[in-house]
């Protein structure tokens, strides 16, 4: 039987010897690396990690200190695996860049109109105008795109002297083994076959060493998950909750198009047991972004997401949208959720957690960006204070005290049980009492009757046995509105090398036949966006000779398998340097 996962990290020392010894540790016994040396090593290339370097830059030119800072990207290029709704809150681009606007940000289509409808099966109820929370309003922010958004932050932190690799996967933490400080890490690893030897193009990476390390990988990161189990980060907070973005990008006829239109739903085609919603924003040249999020506690195990996705774009009020247009893009990745109560500790003996790292989306308001850039400025600033008087290595507590007396918090802080209530009263009546909290929150201060409400359990822990639930009969995509995973794995341009190890581990290769088959009906060829995972039979009519396989190739790195998987038994872990998607204008 597969091990009890410990959410957040590894379930014991095997699955952490997993995470944090790929590639295999027998091909690099031996090697000799190049060390690097640097006072900050951030891992990620997001709005977190690139704030947080420019942050560092800018207060040493202020100071006229010298201060060496790298970024590690594991995409092709900057924004290469940045996928976002997006509505963006430039709020904490204002606190970076007040002059952003000036400096030429890629943020040109202001919202101009918020709309807000449930839907049922064939019509929708507009609820845009009953009461919420100002801060719920779009007024103010930008549609546009998080991945060119990064592209430019990229550029403004090069011009202020930051290092930046792009293609460089940082797939281990180099420890010091006796204080378990985070070092540094090793990024750059290629050349190892799928049997685990090196191969004629053998690259054995590089060594980054900081005096600090900031992790920045986005949700559920490899090297995160590692250091949250070490350093038992994650023993204060409640259980971490995700869902699943999927997202596709249209170019659509000039009369289709609404720019600044902002449209969420609730409601059709999921049920009001099983939370999500969707989002569609009409921005830059005639194009629409249009995007659905399930949340991962779902309990059928047959329900799909990228099929309530494309089934969803056939509903009346969002076909119109499309109707006549043409799908440039497609992608998906997984969103966190769990907020305030989730939050884990920040800092450990030489580094700390950023962005989505740590979880600071606001689930009720879909976003995240502004959260994630600000947190790059408090780390920033604690660890440039602390360089400054001479420290290094050492547990940043400033950066938690920062975090707890911040705007993240106290945003986060307010919407803090609308997930609870989802979970607990379903869509219709727990977005109701979620409406009513937050009305409460923001005038009490963030004092709420209820308190702060737990989650409880994991998402992989709320799916159900298959023989609860009756499976979903989804119809075929049309491949106009709607499409087949693979023929939308193309548009997000993934590729991985071929003869690489697959970076999707199973801690026992026996469990998705022996206990996700017949108890789950094997759920991740269900719950991956992308086609990596198949159950095929040596008798398909008899369905005998079952075997589990995965198509690593495919993967567009959502990491749904990591969370989801009922039997916790998959390991994500970051494939070599450029591989995976390459998402334009997403």
């Amino acid at each position: 039987m597969a091990e009890e996962a410990i959410e957040g990290g590894a379930a014991s020392p095997r699955q952490e010897a997993i995470i944090d010894n790929l590639p295999p540790a027998e091909a690099l016994e031996g090697v000799e690396r190049e060390v690097m040396e640097y006072d900050v090593v951030i891992v990620g290339a997001g709005p977190a990690g690139l704030a947080s370097a420019i942050r560092l830059k800018q207060r040493a030119e202020k100071d006229g200190r010298e201060l060496s800072v790298a970024v590690l990207e594991k995409s092709a290029e900057i924004g290469g695996h940045i996928l976002s709704g997006a509505v963006i809150d430039p709020a904490g681009l204002s606190e970076l860049f007040p002059d952003w606007k000036e400096r030429g940000a890629p943020l040109d289509t202001p919202v101009t109109k918020d709309r807000f409808l449930v839907l049922g099966p064939a019509g929708q109820l507009d609820i845009s105008l009953l009461p919420q929370p100002g801060y719920m309003k779009n007024h103010g922010c930008y549609a546009g795109s998080l991945a060119n958004l990064c592209r430019w932050l990229g550029e403004q932190a090069e011009a202020l002297g930051v290092e930046i690799y792009p293609g460089m996967a940082a797939s281990h933490v180099v420890w010091e083994e006796d204080t378990g400080r985070v070092k540094g890490v090793v990024a750059g690893v290629f050349g190892i076959d799928r049997e685990g030897k090196p191969t004629g193009e053998f690259q054995p990476g590089i060594e980054l060493h900081g005096k600090y390390v900031f992790i920045a990988e986005g949700v559920r990161g490899s090297l995160a998950k590692t250091i949250m189990a070490r350093h038992n980060l994650c023993d204060d907070a409640e259980p971490q909750k995700f869902g699943i973005g999927l997202k596709e990008l249209w170019q659509v006829p000039p009369e289709k198009f609404q720019p600044g239109l902002v449209q969420h739903t609730l409601g059709w085609p999921l049920d009001d047991k099983t939370g999500g919603g969707s989002f569609l924003y009409h921005f830059g040249d005639h194009q629409v972004a249009i995007g659905f999020v399930v949340h991962l506690n779902y309990k059928n195990p047959y329900l799909s997401p990228f099929d309530e996705f494309q089934r969803f774009k056939h509903h009346p009020a969002i076909a119109e949208h499309l109707e006549g247009g043409k799908r440039i893009a497609y992608g998906a990745r997984a969103i966190t959720e769990g907020g305030y109560q989730s939050v884990p500790k920040l800092a450990f003996p030489g580094g700390a957690l950023l962005g989505c790292s740590a979880g600071f989306v606001n689930v009720p308001r879909i976003k995240g960006s502004h959260n994630a850039v600000r947190s790059g400025i408090l780390a920033a600033d604690a660890a440039f204070d602390a360089l400054g008087a001479g420290r290094e290595g050492d547990v940043l507590n400033e950066y938690q005290t920062a975090y707890e007396a911040s705007s993240i918090a106290a945003e986060l802080k307010l919407v803090r049980n609308v997930k609870p209530l989802l979970a607990k009263f379903g869509n219709t009546l727990g977005t109701l009492l979620g409406g009513i909290e937050m009305q409460i929150t923001q005038l009490f201060g963030g004092w709420s009757p209820w308190g702060t409400l737990k989650h409880g359990k994991t998402d992989a822990a709320s799916t159900e046995p298959a023989a609860q639930h009756q499976p979903i009969a989804y119809p075929k995509p049309d491949g106009k509105l709607s499409f087949d995973k693979l023929s939308s794995v193309f548009v997000s341009n993934t590729n991985h090398a071929e003869d690489q190890p697959a970076h999707l581990k199973l801690l026992d290769p026996t469990v998705p036949i022996r206990v996700n088959l017949p108890k789950y009906g094997e759920p991740a060829r269900l719950y991956c966006p992308a086609g990596v995972y198949e159950v095929v039979y040596g008798d398909e009519a008899a369905k005998t000779d079952p075997r589990f396989v995965i198509n690593a190739q495919n993967c567009v790195h959502c990491k749904t398998c990591d969370i989801k998987d009922p039997s916790q038994n998959i390991v994500w872990t970051t494939p070599e340097g450029g591989g995976g998607p390459n998402y334009p204008n997403m």
